[in-house]
């Protein structure tokens, strides 16, 4: 192969009697080199995803009956409620029967054993989700209270409320949705040329605009259903979020990682593109030439190539100026 000599002309003053040393090729023309190295580093991909609430943390409060808001706590949008806050304290004429029915079958108990009655009134409170503090009540203080008192499930933040003081609600109506956000879902669309590779990817960092905290995860799910229209399928990342810094909405950078490896690598700015074939400049056996050396290359992210074949660990390749390399190389018709 053909080998590039650079022909340096040299300025009359580098011949005047002041200069004591002689410019190399490399000080005239700013031709850097680098070697080719061995690196243990991940093969990386970077997505775009967004924020979701974890669907198994979403609650939602629909009572078994029907009837009026007596009085409500959880009255703002957006409100966080822990497990076991009061929600609200509405009258149910059927809850209120029922727990009538209860005492009354607790006080025949006292007369005449009939532990079946007693247990069928209970069950049909419970049916009713009637908190079991006041079940309880009932046989403690022997009185029955008009109102029933809804209480959280969950810790949370109030997503949706559908009432407010003096409302009516029909059973099965949702009247609260409570999400929680100790935990949350990020989903990324993943082209389906790289679903082979995603399935190796074994780490994970994403971040947010919103705060410099990398969160790192390695628990993933790929949906297995593909978008026919985008060629994509869907990732799902779950982070934890104790401190509630993420919320639903928001977007993501996903960087996506396998399994540390061992790769002979270059800077991508010592590799250029040529009829579709990728070249590097060999540093030759005299000052000044260059070999362009055909590689075969892949990036190992958007900074560097790794070196599948035609250079070897320790070659020294030229790293800047690769636009004169190139015009010489074609004037002089080696590529």
């Amino acid at each position: 192969m053909k080998k590039i000599l650079l022909i340096l002309l040299l300025p009359f003053a580098l011949f005047a009697s002041e200069v004591k040393e002689k410019p190399t090729v490399e000080q005239l023309f700013s031709v850097q080199t680098v070697k080719v190295q061995k690196v243990k580093s991940s093969h990386s991909k970077k997505n775009y995803g967004y924020v979701k609430a974890d669907e198994a943390r979403i609650y939602n409060i629909a009572p078994r009956f029907g009837g009026f808001v007596e009085k409500l706590y959880a009255n703002k949008i957006y409100m966080y409620v822990k497990k076991g806050d009061p929600l609200a304290e509405v009258y149910s004429p059927e809850v209120y029967k029922a727990k009538e029915d209860y005492k009354n079958a607790y006080k025949y108990t006292q007369i005449k054993n009939n532990s079946g009655m007693l247990a069928s009134a209970k069950l049909n409170l419970q049916l009713l989700n009637v908190p079991q503090n006041e079940i309880q009540s009932i046989l403690k203080t022997n009185k029955v209270s008009p109102n029933t008192t809804i209480y959280a499930p969950a810790s949370g933040y109030v997503f949706m409320k559908n009432i407010t003081n003096g409302s009516a609600f029909n059973a099965k109506s949702r009247l609260f949705e409570i999400v929680n956000l100790d935990e949350v879902w990020v989903e990324t669309r993943i082209f389906e040329d790289d679903v082979a590779w995603i399935k190796k990817a074994n780490e994970f960092d994403v971040s947010f605009k919103t705060t410099p905290k990398i969160y790192k995860t390695n628990k993933k799910l790929l949906y297995p259903n593909l978008d026919p229209k985008e060629a994509t399928l869907t990732m799902r990342l779950r982070l934890n979020n104790p401190k509630h810094t993420l919320f639903p909405g928001m977007y993501a950078n996903v960087i996506s990682k396998d399994k540390a490896r061992e790769y002979l690598t270059l800077p991508q700015s010592a590799v250029i593109l040529k009829d579709g074939k990728y070249y590097a400049f060999v540093v030759g056996e005299y000052e000044g030439e260059y070999e362009p050396v055909e590689v075969h290359v892949k990036p190992l992210n958007n900074q560097i190539y790794i070196i599948i074949s035609g250079l070897n660990a320790g070659d020294k390749v030229v790293n800047n100026s690769l636009f004169m390399m190139d015009s010489d190389a074609q004037i002089n018709g080696l590529y």
